[in-house]
């Protein structure tokens, strides 16, 4: 005889065990709430990954890894856990016609976009505001400038970015105030769990959703490993690639009933690509050509490289983002590492075969490529706050939504941006009367 497939109840249950989900199955835990969290993956903290591979000397991080801008909930939830955090140090340089130059101000043309992004009165994507203000072989280096951050620092696509989010961003100035969490978001996320579990939340990883069956009040997620869950209440927090599967796809998330305003307001967001390359060497040889380097900004295939300064760990992490990621989202990780290590070989004026005795080990992770992920952060397109809205909307006080693709304010794309919706959302579950 076959065991019968497992079946658990709960007052409230979670999908998802990144930042959004931790931190609301702590919040509602403790407000005496029984909590079951359900994680598709068979680690905590979904696109924020602390880990340490096989050859490196100690933790990386495989995704989010600094702390962009103000951050309050990040720092006040790392001050609570009793985690400090450490300011990046040293240069920037910038690789032109093949040689490298510390670049104090990389973004010294920024103003002048910004100053015409400031007289915008309707929104547009940012090529189409840069053809429009900046048209011209005069202004052929901004606008390839302007495109290269939006595209790789907010891995956002230049024909579907909005214009007007990336003047709020950029005026924010998060790009130039990054620290890191010390030890990783690892140590912070490992905390929620605790805190969420020493509250009664019970976690279960590997676990895939396949389907969300509900009616007010009511709630039946059936899952790939052949486990029901039943809750008066769910708290959804799959990222917004997830959402953004279509019917037949692997990861799809089926509903019933559906929600075919949800699903068409996912599909208006923006949900961008990642691929991060991590290299740990047996020495910071780059130091002899490249002082206190911190971060290498080029037009390579791997384009951008930072060191861990001031750490003087002789670490190197490369990153391609935005449409050129989606361009290599099926190459393989052979493919991919040979494509990082020419690149870097190229920048540095080192011979591969030098480049390769020095490496000790090596990391990539395609976030594009990535089951439950399916993109590394959203990016906002024209329109996306009212999108965002209607994908956020509680429906019947019986089914919540969380993430950072959800998030509006000046954080989007990061693990501030999990937290805040985590919390928002966790507040308006608590408050609700289900039927």
């Amino acid at each position: 005889m076959s065991a019968s497939p497992a079946s658990f109840d709960t007052d409230v249950l979670i999908i998802g065990a990144g930042a959004a989900g931790l931190l609301a199955a702590r919040d509602i835990a403790a407000a005496g709430r029984r909590v079951l969290l359900v994680e598709a993956r068979d680690y905590l903290g979904g696109r924020a990954h602390t880990l340490q591979p096989p050859g490196f000397t100690q933790a990386i991080e495989a995704g989010a890894e600094f702390m962009h801008g103000e951050v309050p909930l990040t720092r006040a939830l790392l001050a609570e856990a009793g985690i400090g955090w450490q300011d990046t140090a040293g240069r920037t340089y910038v690789v032109q016609e093949g040689e490298a130059r510390a670049d104090a101000d990389f973004f010294a043309q920024l103003p002048l976009v910004l100053a015409k992004l400031a007289e915008l009165t309707e929104d547009l994507p940012l090529a189409d505001f840069l053809a429009r203000e900046f048209a011209g072989p005069a202004h052929a280096e901004l606008r390839a400038t302007t495109t290269q951050f939006a595209e790789g620092y907010d891995a956002a696509d230049a024909q579907l970015v909005s214009a007007l989010a990336l003047r709020d961003e950029w005026l924010a100035g998060g790009a130039e105030d990054s620290p890191r969490p010390v030890g990783g978001y690892g140590p912070l996320l490992a905390w929620l769990a605790a805190q969420a579990q020493a509250a009664g939340a019970i976690v279960h990883l590997a676990t895939p959703v396949l389907e969300i069956r509900w009616q007010p009040g009511q709630v039946e997620v059936l899952a790939t490993t052949g486990a029901a869950y039943r809750a008066r209440q769910v708290l959804c927090t799959v990222p917004l690639g997830v959402w953004q599967r279509r019917a037949g796809q692997p990861g799809y998330l089926g509903l019933s009933p559906d929600l075919p305003a949800h699903r068409a307001a996912a599909a208006q967001l923006g949900f961008g690509e990642v691929i991060k390359f991590v290299l740990e060497f047996e020495t910071p040889f780059w130091q002899a050509q490249l002082p206190e380097l911190e971060f290498l900004l080029s037009e390579a295939p791997v384009p951008t490289w930072w060191s861990q300064l001031p750490n003087p760990r002789p670490l190197l992490t490369g990153w391609v983002a935005g449409p050129a990621a989606q361009r290599l989202r099926t190459a393989s990780a052979d493919a991919l590492l040979h494509l990082a290590l020419t690149s870097l070989a190229q920048l540095l004026h080192t011979p591969m075969s030098a480049l390769q005795a020095q490496l000790r080990a090596s990391y990539v992770r395609n976030w594009g490529a990535e089951a439950h992920a399916y993109g590394a952060y959203s990016y906002p397109t024209v329109g996306a706050p009212a999108a965002r809205a209607a994908l956020a909307a509680p429906v019947a006080d019986t089914l919540f939504w969380a993430g950072e693709g959800l998030y509006e304010g000046p954080a989007g794309g990061t693990v501030e941006a999990a937290l805040v919706s985590g919390r928002q959302a966790a507040r308006a579950l608590l408050a609700a009367r289900p039927a």
